[in-house]
Order: C-alpha cells, then sequence, then structure tokens
C-alpha cells in the first residue's frame, strides 16, 4: 500500500470574507467564473462534474462542459436517452461541482433540473462543429455496442448521407437547466482553516452563511 499522508500543499492564495462577498451567488460565480477564464493554468474552466442519482440508488459522476449560466441556473447538453438523463428523469436533482486547483477554489451547486425549451437546444445544436453533430447522431450514449468500428462505420455513412445538408437534432438531444437551490464557495486557506461560504434559496431571497471547514 502506498503512503499518502504526505501528500499535501499549503493553501494562500486568497481568502472569502463575507464583507467582500456578492449577496447574489450567480453575480459571485460570475466573479469567480471571470478569475478562472484569465488563469492560462486552466485550460477548461467551464468543465464541470455532474452528479446525478441512478435508480439503485448509487450517484454517479462525469464531467461535462457548462455552456451558459444566467440569473435562471446552470445549462448543460447531453443525449437524454444516456445514464444522466435517464438519472435525471427517474430524479430531478444533481449536484454540479467546479473544482480550479491552481486557484485553490471549488464550487458546489445543488440544483433542481429541468429540459431548456427546445429552441435553445435547437440553437446550440447547430452552433456546433458538424463533426460534433454527426457524432450525437451516431452515438447510442451509454448503451452497449460492439466494437469502436460500429461507430466509426456510422459516422462514414451519415458523412456521406448529410454531406450537403444540414444535420438534424435527434429529439432525444438537448439541454437541461440546473435551478440552484443551494450554493457553496470554498477557497483553500493555511492550516486547514478553509472559508465555506453557503448560499441557500429561501423562497425568493438567498439566504448566507459560514459553514466550519
Amino acid at each position: 500500500m502506498e503512503n499518502l499522508h504526505d501528500k499535501r500543499k499549503v493553501y494562500d492564495k486568497s481568502q472569502l470574507i463575507e464583507s467582500e462577498i456578492k449577496q447574489n451567488p450567480i453575480e459571485q460565480f460570475r466573479d469567480w467564473f471571470l478569475e478562472a477564464t484569465e488563469s492560462p493554468e486552466i485550460s477548461e474552466v467551464n468543465a464541470m462534474a455532474v452528479s446525478t442519482v441512478e435508480e439503485d440508488g448509487c450517484p454517479r459522476t462525469r464531467m461535462v462542459l457548462l455552456k451558459a449560466y444566467t440569473h435562471e441556473g446552470f445549462v448543460f447538453y447531453t443525449n437524454y436517452n444516456s445514464k444522466k438523463g435517464k438519472a435525471i428523469e427517474h430524479n430531478h436533482k444533481a449536484c454540479l461541482h467546479f473544482f480550479w486547483p491552481n486557484l485553490e477554489r471549488q464550487i458546489i451547486i445543488k440544483a433542481n433540473l429541468e429540459k431548456v425549451a427546445e429552441n435553445l437546444s435547437e440553437g446550440y445544436f447547430h452552433s456546433r462543429p458538424k463533426g460534433s453533430q454527426l457524432g450525437a447522431v451516431v452515438s447510442p450514449q451509454s448503451q452497449e455496442i460492439p466494437n469502436r468500428e460500429f461507430l466509426e462505420e456510422k459516422l462514414k455513412d451519415l458523412e456521406k448521407e448529410y454531406e450537403n445538408t444540414e444535420v438534424p437534432r435527434p429529439a432525444h438531444w438537448g439541454g437541461y437547466l440546473a435551478k440552484p437551490y443551494e450554493i457553496e464557495f470554498w477557497q483553500g486557506r493555511p492550516n486547514r482553516l478553509h472559508d465555506r461560504i453557503v448560499y441557500q434559496l429561501d423562497g425568493l431571497d438567498w439566504k448566507v452563511s459560514r459553514l466550519a471547514p
């Protein structure tokens, strides 16, 4: 067994104090997201973990890309027939997680998920590179397939079929809006006394509190 007891670092790059935060968590998210965007060490600032609960009661986590955020919440796109889509159909709650280690920051978002409007899914689908559009059509996401060649052959056929025409968006492909009801901002601090500020939705307002690390 490898001993990992000494695999640790000192967190001392920033702080998170009540007098400096926004009262709305989406505005606080925007500030941190823009700071992360400006960091050259982060290659995909919009990469986030999405955890859903499957029918057997076990959570499943995967990385996806955030594609938009508004005052309502956070938007990502997927195949509705995938494992995550079926889990969301069974249980509309999910947890989103951003981790930017070079900034020593995490954001944990508990949210209720709902499908975005059809026109939004349509617009985003056709804004993607054609190869990505075809990939969404080709892949029966999360289903068992015989081999990789199965996908590659289907892709070749569709490339010919849609060589000079628009690729139609599959009805089972689209976006989700994650509407948050709790957002925690975590800032690493020395001596493991990290800053944890949590926003909890209370009616139409957000209650702000500090959690012990």
